[in-house]
């Protein structure tokens, strides 16, 4: 990734943890895709606004780190992901994962699936797991989920910390994910950034 002009975020970022989900077996495909990549990589724009984020997280929650669960992505990783899904109809999935036909902002390098961690390095409750495919994971639907007592108070507020933090930065949260933030639009990052491969 770094021939390709991606920087590694934990050496540029201070206070930011990375631990990539797709890199172990703690995913929804319950095995490890990303082999010999262990390292988080973004574009340089975008590391900065990772930065930001970080910082803004600290000077609001000291202690606190942002802990990253996936970052850049190559497409070959992309197409492994969409076809694991095949349970949910096209329409249907790419609300989860992204037609690799059309790219992932994580395929530009541009996109950050993350949590926040705790003063002991514990993630913070967010009321499901990453990779969650339901309701309970959209932001667009919190308002409802409290009301429902579905979704916890604190988990949402942790939620709010998060969201508070990278919109800081600059970062884009997405309707069905609270862990997912971009950076630009699909078309941004197109015109900017080559595919990662």
């Amino acid at each position: 990734m770094a021939k390709q002009g991606l920087v590694e975020v934990a050496k540029a970022v201070s206070g930011v943890k990375v631990e990539l989900k797709y890199a172990t077996q703690d995913n929804f495909m319950k095995r490890d895709v990303y082999g010999c990549l262990q390292h988080g990589y973004l574009q340089k724009e975008v590391v900065e606004m990772l930065r930001k984020a970080q910082q803004s997280l600290e000077a609001n929650n000291p202690g606190y780190h942002l802990l990253i669960y996936d970052a850049a992505r190559p497409l070959s990783i992309q197409w492994i992901l969409w076809n694991t899904l095949t349970q949910y109809p096209p329409n249907i999935r790419k609300n989860y994962v992204a037609d690799p036909r059309e790219h992932s902002i994580h395929n530009y390098g541009s996109a950050i699936d993350l949590t926040v961690s705790d003063e002991k390095g514990k993630a913070l409750d967010m009321g499901t797991t990453f990779d969650f495919f339901g309701e309970l994971a959209y932001p667009s639907k919190e308002q409802e989920l409290l009301a429902n007592n579905k979704l916890s108070k604190k988990a949402y507020e942790n939620r709010l910390i998060l969201r508070n933090a990278m919109k800081a930065a600059g970062f884009m949260p997405i309707e069905y994910e609270w862990w997912h933030f971009n950076a630009f639009s699909r078309a941004e990052a197109k015109r900017r950034y080559q595919v990662v491969q």
